[in-house]
């Protein structure tokens, strides 16, 4: 684990390092500002002694993303990016160093923003390696030390304490109790674990100490396979242009062209520049970020971080939503769904004696009968003589009665015979006095809101695709899909399968995947917009773009609506600020506008800009509409 964090450590280098860059021109260039304004008005310095701190700026700063820029020009990509390169060479030429320097600040703290954004993704597998532990306790002979984990060898003999994650897959050679697996697998159930039992490397050991033979080397077990799988999602993110980017690809050219027309017709290169001044795309590069830090804003408020801004603008194109089953679309916890009884005895009676014995057990599905028990008002009698034998379930007398909780396969053939095929779910059987008394029947609880979520997805948000994408079982997952209307199910997926079907289908359109466990986090990764759901993993909520803190559907639909509304009110700023740039570049190239009186109504177009983008920190009146 420790070459595969310096390896990630390396591979994010290069960008740290621009992230870096971008983030001093955006402080200088702002202090340069400050600095000039103060010369200026508060000293009264005049001439290039006050523009000093100004072509410190602009050559620091400007230089390197002019450069920057150029290359995206030999590549004809000419986004708003480029206009505003185009902008600090005019406003230089023109002497108006204030406007090049304001410029520089807006491209550079805008590519701070990103790449840290970008950042993000990195810190996700430094979280997944910090997780893991980096040492193992091995036993030898009748010696017990302890050693890195990636010494550890396939067949070594390993302790796992209590509290401690697993380290490598292997097989329980002794001991009993239970294992956290759900953020791995998606099973939202504790998995009892005894002898001969499968454990899987990340696994968190509850409440007993096992002891395991290693069956895979570190690098190999389950959880480095998901850290792999991490760093193939980061390294291939889905491809997203900005909005800025694509309206600046139509505003770029048109005013280059009106600005060359001004000048080849009068023979005159101020027309040119003052074209080139008042076509500044400052409404793209202002009240775009201005209506997204408001949005941002209001999702705090509503209990939703965004992480990555980006996603604002593109809820509004999701075509096809992925969502992991547990946790998200369920509770993620057991509950008893049906009690069938045998012999004639009566389900509330076998009910209240399985919640009695169930009280001193810590098997994953004694807290959901005694939830039971107690919607029921079903009180719990005395227990004596209690056992739990690995493998044979969970035996007391209960008022003179011998009562058993314990699965299928333990069963007696004849006994067996009698039980309905096992369709879906979790169960286990009570048998009272060595007779079948019931046959109890569990599934991950789902949410209520989840029917009427999916079903208003297709018309008021018009998405075409819902898909489900789970590592559970095949019958929970169908039970599941059935109950809140979703066609598209698939289950028993790995980390990897996810990831693959999210990035085949994010290439053909927008997608978004909601989860909450570790093995979401690559498939987070590769779809246009990851929300996560709650915060049950920092890793999970590391790799998306969004967090939900509060874990209701209903936030969900709140963020599509936001992101919706953000976006409109950053078109509308950004269109009509180009309009009225545009009716000015004409005048200018007719002559009708001088340099000075263009810069002027360009200042007085993003004010108007700014203000209207102001709005999408201002809650609308419905954030949900099911």
């Amino acid at each position: 684990m420790t070459s595969k964090s310096t390896q990630i450590a390396g591979d994010s280098l290069a960008r740290n390092l621009v992230r870096a860059w971008n983030s001093i021109s955006a402080i200088l260039s702002f202090a340069a500002i400050v600095l000039h304004l103060v010369l200026r008005y508060g000293f009264s310095v005049t001439g290039y002694a006050a523009s000093v701190p100004l072509w410190i700026a602009i050559i620091a700063g400007g230089v390197p993303l002019l450069y920057e820029l150029s290359r995206q020009a030999l590549k004809r990509q000419f986004g708003s990016d480029f206009l505003a390169g185009l902008s600090i060479v005019t406003a230089t030429l023109m002497g108006e160093f204030l406007v090049a320097t304001i410029i520089v600040l807006m491209l550079s703290g805008g590519q701070a923003l990103e790449a840290y954004a970008t950042q993000r993704a990195s810190s996700v597998l430094n979280a997944l390696a910090r997780r893991m532990p980096s040492v193992a306790h091995r036993i030898a002979g009748d010696m017990t030390s302890d050693i890195p984990v990636g010494d550890i060898q396939v067949g070594d003999r390993l302790i796992i304490y209590p509290h401690e994650i697993c380290p490598v897959d292997g097989v329980v050679e002794s001991g009993s109790g239970t294992m956290d697996e759900s953020f791995l697998t998606g099973e939202p159930f504790r998995m009892r674990k005894t002898s001969g039992s499968q454990v899987i490397s990340g696994a968190l050991n509850e409440d007993a100490v096992l002891t395991i033979v290693a069956e895979k080397l570190a690098v190999d077990s389950r959880y480095a396979r998901i850290m792999e799988v991490m760093q193939r999602a980061e390294q291939n993110p889905p491809r997203i242009r900005r909005l800025a980017d694509r309206l600046g690809a139509i505003y770029t050219p048109i005013a280059i062209a009106v600005a060359a027309a001004g000048w080849l017709f009068s023979g005159n290169p101020e027309r040119f520049l003052a074209v080139i001044v008042i076509a500044t795309p400052c409404p793209l590069l202002l009240a775009i970020p201005v209506s997204i830090i408001g949005a941002i804003s209001l999702s705090a408020k509503r209990g939703i971080v965004i992480k990555k801004p980006v996603i604002l603008e593109q809820v509004g194109e999701i075509r096809t939503m992925f969502f992991d089953k547990t946790g998200t679309l369920t509770h993620g916890e057991p509950v008893v769904t049906d009690i069938i009884s045998f012999s004639g005895a009566e389900s509330s009676d076998v009910l209240a004696l399985a919640a009695s014995l169930e009280q001193y057990s810590k098997h994953p599905l004694a807290g959901a009968i005694l939830r039971a028990a107690q919607e029921k008002n079903l009180a719990l009698q005395p227990v004596k003589e209690i056992s739990e034998k690995p493998g044979e379930g969970l035996r007391g007398n209960i008022a003179g009665r011998s009562v058993l909780v314990t699965g299928r396969r333990s069963l007696r053939p004849e006994l067996a015979a009698l039980l309905p095929v096992n369709a879906s779910g979790m169960e286990c059987i009570v048998l009272v006095d060595d007779r079948l008394a019931a046959l109890f029947k569990f599934h991950d609880r789902p949410r209520k809101e989840g029917s009427r979520f999916i079903r208003h997805l297709r018309p008021m948000h018009h998405v075409r695709h819902l898909v489900i994408l789970s590592g559970d079982r095949g019958s929970e997952v169908e039970h599941l899909a059935d109950i809140v209307g979703i066609e598209d199910a698939r289950s028993s997926l790995t980390p990897e399968q996810k990831l693959n079907i999210v990035r085949e289908e994010t290439a053909k359109e927008a997608t978004l995947f909601l989860g909450d466990g570790i093995n979401d986090a690559p498939a987070m990764m590769a779809a246009t917009v990851g929300v996560s759901f709650g915060q049950n993993s920092d890793i999970t909520s590391e790799a998306a773009g969004a967090v939900i803190l509060e874990p209701t559907l209903g936030k969900v639909d709140e963020l599509l609506h936001i992101g919706i509304r953000m976006r409109r009110i950053a078109l509308q700023s950004a269109i009509g600020g180009m309009v009225l740039s545009t009716a000015g570049m004409i005048a200018a190239a007719l002559g009708y506008l001088p340099p000075l009186a263009g810069a002027i109504g360009q200042e007085v177009i993003d004010v108007l800009a700014v203000l209207n983008a102001v709005r999408a920190s201002i809650p609308s009146r419905d954030l949900q509409d099911f």
